[in-house]
């Protein structure tokens, strides 16, 4: 972490406009955490969105699309999880228990780590008060423990509210790319952070999800978050 913050904050704060937010951006673990897993593990999806900071850093140094990324791994704390949700401090993922988390003390994990960055991403959204959020995350090309392959390249996340993800659906659609609609998985089901900082407060989101093995490189980061502003761009513009 950053002087001990759980999150940083790329780019100027500026009122309306895009802004870009990473849940899992970053597998750092703290010395006072031990998981009691395998240290390679700490590279894999369990415990970060695989390129995620890259494109998220670049959407605020290069499109002015200032972001706000956790700093902290999802193994420690599920920043993209309610509170009160039993995987919020996960005891397993993928098929691959976390000894260090079973019995761990959730509510100092809370304190310390999930707390904070909430406050600070509700600050910063309240003064930025953005046209549209960016909730940037990826996906595994294929799980372990379930075996079938996600052929989608990007997909949108939604909850109750789809209007900006219709948009941004046909316009990824249009750059030829096979685009999922609340695909791998629902955000009926997984939209916590944009259930708690986007639609409580009628903000716009595109909870926008793209495969790992497609953003690996900083050739494809650059690529995608050029993409992603332009797409993002366009659906903030419709939505006027």
């Amino acid at each position: 972490m950053i002087d001990g913050q759980v999150y940083k904050q790329i780019g100027g704060s500026v009122r309306g406009g895009l802004v870009c937010v990473a849940d899992h951006a970053s597998n750092f673990v703290p010395d006072e955490v031990v998981l009691g897993i395998a240290p390679e593990l700490l590279e894999t999806h369990i415990a970060l969105d695989i390129g995620v900071a890259g494109i998220a850093e670049r959407l605020a140094r290069r499109h002015a699309i200032p972001a706000h990324l956790a700093q902290i791994s999802r193994l420690v704390v599920d920043l993209h999880r309610e509170e009160d949700n039993e995987a919020v401090v996960p005891t397993s993922s993928d098929g691959h228990l976390i000894p260090g988390n079973i019995g761990a003390n959730v509510e100092a994990r809370l304190q310390r780590y999930h707390r904070p960055y909430h406050e600070a991403l509700a600050r910063w959204l309240e003064a930025a008060s953005p046209d549209l959020i960016l909730s940037l995350h990826s996906f595994t090309p294929r799980l372990e423990s379930a075996g079938e392959d996600r052929p989608w390249e990007v997909a949108l996340l939604y909850n109750n509210d789809d209007r900006a993800a219709r948009h941004a659906i046909r316009l990824f659609g249009e750059q030829g790319l096979n685009v999922g609609d609340n695909e791998p998985y629902s955000g009926r089901e997984l939209n916590a952070t944009m259930n708690r900082h986007a639609e409580a407060h009628g903000r716009h989101y595109c909870a926008i999800e793209i495969r790992q093995d497609l953003i690996t490189t900083r050739a494809d980061q650059s690529r995608w978050a050029a993409m992603i502003a332009d797409v993002c761009g366009r659906v903030a513009l419709a939505l006027l």
